[in-house]
């Protein structure tokens, strides 16, 4: 305040702070732009391009047969003619038995070891998530050879104990044993990676809780049905949309066991359906049709699983 109760001008507030004002506002933006380039140049640009690409088709032009080829739009003729393909339709109810198999079984064991490595009672733990998590990191084509080799009837170690005893070898290659040899492959492989994330959710439980149904008297497995199931349904719930999205992915087990077999063909899976139509066929529309729609089934399969579970957990409240 002057002296005639007037108030002092506010100075000017320097350049220096008002960059230091405005560059934490710029800084995530420039720390995030690679990915976001990185992003859209390597996910967004081919999604975009193989939607483009799957409502044109190459024609001739004038009708001859040796005239240009060109690229011409079709609208959903592509997706007309994948849809009416038995050879894909027939890959898809391949794929559905092999789902069956595969998930239930990967996320029930999955839970299972979680709720025993979770028990008080537990002994190595660290020992037993380590050797339960190695198969996840071997590559799916070296387990893919690794089970195939012990398929096989000649050098598989299965088939010559069931020969020693006059049984003859174990029908591992052959339809049906074909679906639950090829869902072992996935089973033995993912089962540590949702064990992980399962477990991780039950070490986050407040231990209060457990303690307190013990001391009313609860077993250990009344704890694990109506306490830490319940609270890990999050857990479950993600471990199943990746176990749903990796059956719908399947593709280098049936392609690296296709040697081995005559029972699995080249359109055994979707995916080897695609890549028959795209590098074989030289039907690249066709492939990138084929691929939208196994990409929107992806999607939808990953919002029903939520949709479905809440709905439950409403319903059940």
């Amino acid at each position: 305040m002057t002296s005639k109760g007037r108030s002092m001008p506010t100075p000017p507030v320097p350049a220096t702070r008002r960059r230091l004002r405005t560059e934490p506002r710029l800084a995530p933006y420039l720390f995030s732009a690679p990915a976001v380039v990185l992003y859209a140049a390597f996910t967004l640009v081919p999604i975009g391009y193989a939607v483009w690409l799957s409502f044109h088709a190459l024609r001739q032009r004038g009708g001859g047969i040796l005239g240009p080829r060109v690229e011409v739009f079709v609208g959903f003729e592509n997706y007309a003619a994948v849809l009416a393909d038995p050879e894909l339709v027939a890959g898809f109810g391949r794929l559905a038995v092999y789902g069956l198999i595969a998930v239930p079984l990967t996320l029930g064991l999955a839970l299972l070891f979680a709720l025993l490595l979770d028990a008080p009672a537990a002994r190595a733990t660290r020992f037993a998530r380590t050797a339960i998590f190695v198969p996840y990191a071997v590559p799916g084509v070296v387990a893919a050879l690794l089970w195939g080799f012990m398929y096989l009837p000649s050098t598989s170690p299965f088939s010559y104990l069931t020969k020693a005893a006059g049984l003859g070898p174990v029908p591992f290659l052959t339809n049906p044993g074909l679906f639950g040899s090829m869902a072992n492959i996935a089973i033995w492989g993912g089962v540590g990676f949702n064990m992980i994330i399962i477990y991780t959710a039950l070490r986050g439980i407040p231990p209060e809780l457990c303690q307190s149904a013990r001391l009313d008297g609860a077993s250990e497995v009344q704890i694990a049905l109506r306490i830490k199931i319940p609270l890990v349904r999050p857990a479950l719930l993600l471990t199943a949309i990746f176990s749903l999205i990796g059956t719908l992915q399947v593709y280098g087990e049936p392609t690296t066991l296709r040697p081995l077999s005559s029972a699995i063909t080249q359109t055994w899976a979707p995916l080897m359906t695609i890549y028959r139509d795209a590098f074989l066929t030289d039907d690249l529309a066709r492939a990138a049709a084929s691929s939208t729609l196994l990409a929107l089934g992806t999607v939808v399969v990953s919002a029903i699983v939520p949709a479905v579970s809440n709905r439950r957990m409403r319903a059940v409240r």
